[in-house]
């Protein structure tokens, strides 16, 4: 078995997010929060990690030492992006922090090199040395020789590969025998399909006009060490899971994603990110192709998944995104399905609790 590669992070292995030009701002050390969302049916007050939704599919997830942003976009209304040969998108929304006033990161999970996604102000204001979770084409990309300064801090993982995060500060010792566990996430990347099948897709791979794009499997949880804090590299043994996390990322609803639930086996999702908005290209005045899921399609991937709890993203921010997310909100309605959603606002944070698996056993 490839041994699962190792990210080292946690508060003090931190870096800059930002390069030299920020060094000197006063870095906050929370988020501005607006409002705290909790499991619609069973809370208890206790949460111990979060989700806090900035906009687009831009998020902060916080576990215990953990701190960690997705899809960087930071621009305002009124900005544009550039999104493939001849489509731009103009932004409607603000995000609910700017990028100068975030607090400490860990890494970035990018789930491709879309300016949705990156903005030009991200890539540009970035620490070349902090550390990004991505795709092998976007890490081709961000390390090219052909960009004034490349990032150095690059690991990218192909669909089910994985990286393991974790954080040297949280081991906790067992003094009858000398074990610990260590917290930790594992990364895994998920299939994701952002043209349809068919004609069109065979001519992106051609142009490769629009990227490829990930999905994210994150496993939140304890890994069992020995005194010399060392563990097995197997961690699909090792890894005792307290809380599963899937982020859709940009794709349609394909059949490669049958394999995510296969592959689970019975695994419970605790909570799905769902990318929406029925993103449509060339753009609203010719809304030709469309390359994320829609209200129906949000449905289909809920009943796929069926995870616990799902949370829309990424459905208003830009006047390409056609499917609104009342849309959604109407489809959750039909099926039954209120109580297994929650809607956040750009602002707003959603909190949840990492079962101690290590102790309870794997869910």
């Amino acid at each position: 078995m490839q041994p699962t590669e190792r990210l080292i992070l946690g508060p003090k292995s931190r870096v800059s997010l930002l390069g030299s030009q920020a060094q000197d701002r006063e870095i906050p050390t929370s988020l501005p929060i607006t409002n705290v969302r909790t499991h619609p049916r069973v809370s208890d007050g206790k949460e111990d990690a979060s989700i806090f939704f900035i906009g687009t599919a831009t998020t902060v997830l916080e576990w215990g030492g953990f701190r960690i942003l997705t899809d960087p976009n930071f621009l305002h209304a009124g900005d544009h992006v550039h999104l493939g040969p001849g489509v731009t998108s103009r932004r409607k929304t603000n995000p609910a922090v700017d990028l100068d006033k975030l607090p400490q990161m860990d890494c970035i999970l990018l789930s491709h090199y879309h300016e949705d996604h990156f903005d030009q102000l991200v890539e540009d204001s970035l620490n070349r040395d902090f550390p990004i979770i991505t795709t092998p084409h976007a890490k081709a990309c961000l390390t090219s020789k052909s960009i004034p300064e490349p990032f150095r801090a690059i690991h990218d993982l192909d669909v089910f590969e994985s990286i393991l995060l974790e954080d040297p500060t949280s081991i906790h010792t067992d003094p009858t025998n000398g074990n610990s566990t260590t917290s930790v996430i594992r990364v895994t990347g998920m299939p994701g399909k952002h043209i349809p099948p068919g004609p069109l897709s065979v001519i992106n791979d051609i142009l490769s006009a629009v990227p490829p794009t990930n999905g994210w499997l994150l496993e939140l949880g304890w890994i069992t060490t020995n005194c010399d804090h060392h563990f097995d590299q197997n961690t699909d043994e090792e890894l005792k899971t307290g809380y599963r996390i899937y982020i859709s990322g940009d794709t349609l609803f394909v059949d490669e994603l049958k394999e995510i639930p296969e592959r689970l086996n019975g695994k419970r999702i605790d909570l799905m990110l769902v990318h929406l908005g029925g993103t449509t290209i060339p753009g609203p005045s010719a809304p030709l192709v469309m390359v994320t899921m829609d209200a129906k399609q949000g449905i289909q991937m809920i009943h796929l998944i069926d995870p616990d709890i799902t949370i829309p993203i990424h459905f208003d921010d830009y006047d390409i995104f056609l499917s609104p997310l009342s849309d959604f909100k109407n489809e959750v309605e039909q099926e039954g399905l209120r109580e297994r959603v929650v809607y956040l606002e750009r602002g707003d944070q959603y909190r949840f609790t990492v079962q101690d698996s290590f102790h309870d056993g794997d869910q």
